[in-house]
């Protein structure tokens, strides 16, 4: 039975660091690019210093 308490504890803790960092991102605006995402795929060739995406 102290098994469980001691598994149920753990796994409060870990949601609660996944909680923290949920917060944390949204914080320093993580989400805020939704349009790069979907058209990353389009670029094939890295882009190299110096020169423009055109």
């Amino acid at each position: 039975m102290n098994i469980i308490f001691l598994l149920i504890g753990f796994s409060v803790f870990i949601a609660l660091i996944f909680l923290v960092a949920f917060f944390w991102a949204n914080k320093t605006k993580q989400y805020e690019d939704t349009y790069t995402p979907s058209v990353r795929i389009l670029f094939d060739d890295e882009v190299k210093e110096g020169e423009s995406i055109k």
